[in-house]
């Protein structure tokens, strides 16, 4: 029987050895990235990865670069790699296109393209406008933005995910076993993947980062506030005002407070920026809406280990 493997994990080089090992049981590798050139050369070793990965503008830089090195060995191995993410490709052609001075207005309503720059569009500026709220409104206010963009996230994460299992669907066929590659926020891939491939085929899902934390002897989640608060909007995108979304909206403001966003330099085989995860998403769970409300202008100015030391005396006391 044909199989796939939807690996959810963190862009972290502490889950390199994790992702190695569920790589090498498939035949095929479909990563969450569009094409980019240069990539075959570097595969082969005829372009150096940071050459390849210079232009590229990564967020995790030892991350990509630890990836870039275990897509060699697989390749040698004989494993097929694919770089596949259509929303993502779409954009950068749209990208492409304004900078040689075309307008929003001249792409096509019946295209592609329209779809996805009105997703990216909505969500970018509803972030804006949330950063903008969280410098110097009122908590309430702050609140009902961030919910704003966790919607207009959400249905931004559907159509890539849609358009993704698309493509998906269209190639994995022609393997034994397939691996696709994507972060923890698109659980939802599973199910479009399921509902769209042979029935023969089996699709299975796993959560490398809880592979990690059982490692560890911590049985839990990653899926910090947030996260949980995109992911009810993307199964509910028209769910009434409930007190869930409300704490869950919350906590957000202050999990973005604590958890630390760059790259820690520490040996990945500690586990820093799991056990960083983890730590911020049980102390996040423990704050109720008024602890959010009491918390978030003292935090919402102080660097992440400041904001951590308020949020451990708040509940301390």
């Amino acid at each position: 029987m044909q199989k796939i493997t939807l690996g959810l994990s963190l862009h972290r080089p502490e889950m390199i050895p994790f992702i190695a090992d569920c790589m090498r049981r498939h035949a095929a590798i479909f990563l969450e990235e569009p094409p980019a050139a240069g990539f075959e050369q570097m595969l082969e070793g005829a372009l150096d990865v940071d050459d390849y990965l210079r232009p590229l503008d990564v967020e995790y830089p030892a991350f990509s670069r630890d990836m870039c090195d275990l897509l060699r060995e697989l390749k040698a191995e004989g494993k097929k790699i694919f770089q596949v993410e259509p929303f993502l490709e779409i954009l950068l052609g749209i990208h492409e296109f304004f900078a040689k001075d075309h307008h929003p207005d001249e792409l096509h309503k019946d295209s592609l393209q329209y779809p996805v720059y009105l997703a990216e569009r909505n969500a970018t500026g509803a972030l804006l406008a949330f950063y903008q709220t969280a410098m110097t409104g009122s908590f309430e206010k702050t609140l009902e933005a961030v919910k704003e963009f966790a919607r207009l996230d959400a249905a931004r994460f559907r159509l890539r995910d849609s358009l993704r299992a698309q493509e998906l669907v269209a190639k994995v066929g022609k393997y034994s076993s397939s691996y696709v590659e994507a972060g923890v926020i698109h659980y939802p891939l599973w199910q479009l993947l399921r509902q769209q491939v042979l029935r023969q085929i089996q699709v299975r899902m796993t959560f490398l980062a809880d592979v990690a934390l059982k490692t560890m002897g911590h049985k839990s989640h990653l899926y910090g506030p947030g996260d949980q608060l995109t992911l009810l909007y993307v199964f509910h995108p028209n769910i009434a005002k409930t007190m869930r979304e409300q704490v869950l909206a919350g906590r957000s403001l202050i999990y973005s407070k604590i958890i630390e966003k760059e790259e820690l330099a520490d040996d990945p085989n500690k586990f820093p920026h799991l056990l960083d995860e983890l730590a911020c998403i049980r102390t996040t769970s423990q704050l109720s809406l008024d602890d959010c409300r009491r918390l978030f202008p003292r935090v919402r100015r102080a660097k992440s280990a400041d904001a951590r030391q308020i949020v451990a005396d708040h509940l301390a006391e």
